[in-house]
């Protein structure tokens, strides 16, 4: 057991996150480290193409189907079982991007946001986590949390903001994971050296996926994977796009009868 499921569950009610301590091999965390750099050059690429650079640099979006190690990740994480908890049953995988934090970093993800636009403080739609990829420390950017932001709708003011939040600090394979109606801001990196992260985002089946990962993957690829990753990449919650794809029998469905608990 990675953290006791009781102290998770009070931690999340009170503060809105928590931290797995090095919780990843770090063999898996190099690789995923060089994989970010691979992909955010192929992301880069298409952020110039598309005139949209400015506020998007040494960001990264959309890993799975792009480098192996961020879908071997989705696979060995310990911290699923916290996640299922955290929704009361399935899951599905939201999005998976990733930042590169220098100290020439300047994007959105530095201003004060949550991402979940629709405040729901009762039924838990989304839940973010964030794999550090280095240290993060207060010099290097660590990510500033608001605790127990999760319980206001509103957005809070850049002083009630600069009084209270905390940075997240970790070593390289800790897992943060947070309440989406936590209120955050990455942090400034005062340091020569980058910091780096992904970010995998998880939701309730029912929610729309930001990226069509199974069709990523391939629909032919599905029983490759384990049911657990089937679930977790959103084989069981797609979207019939012909009546024959609608009229089948559940256990063809594109869109699985056991995506909520009973």
């Amino acid at each position: 057991m990675v953290m006791d499921t009781e102290i998770f569950r009070q931690q999340m009610k009170q503060k809105g996150w928590v931290i797995f301590d090095q919780v990843i091999q770090p063999e898996l965390v190099e690789r995923m480290r060089i994989g970010l750099e691979f992909c955010y050059q192929q992301c880069r690429n298409i952020q110039v193409k598309n005139g949209i650079a400015d506020n998007n640099e040494f960001t990264v979006h959309h890993l799975i189907g792009q480098e192996d190690s961020f879908l071997e990740y989705l696979d060995v994480t310990p911290i699923h079982d916290y996640v299922r908890i955290y929704f009361s049953g399935p899951f599905t995988l939201n999005s998976f991007g990733g930042a590169i934090n220098t100290s020439l970093s300047r994007s959105y993800a530095h201003n004060i946001h949550r991402d979940v636009r629709s405040y729901s403080p009762v039924l838990p739609i989304m839940l973010n986590t964030l794999v550090m990829l280095d240290d993060f420390t207060a010099d290097n950017g660590a990510t500033w949390m608001l605790s127990g932001s999760h319980k206001q709708s509103s957005k809070p003011s850049k002083q009630e903001f600069s009084e209270k939040a905390e940075q997240a600090i970790g070593k390289c394979g800790s897992v943060l994971m947070f309440d989406s109606n936590v209120w955050h801001a990455g942090g400034e990196n005062k340091t020569r050296k980058v910091r780096r992260s992904v970010t995998p985002m998880y939701s309730k089946p029912f929610v729309k996926q930001q990226f069509d990962y199974p069709r990523a993957l391939g629909y032919e690829n599905q029983l490759r994977l384990s049911p657990l990753m089937q679930q977790i990449i959103g084989y069981n919650a797609r979207t019939p796009a012909t009546l024959d794809e609608w009229y089948q029998p559940p256990e063809k469905r594109m869109y699985k009868r056991d995506q909520e608990p009973a």
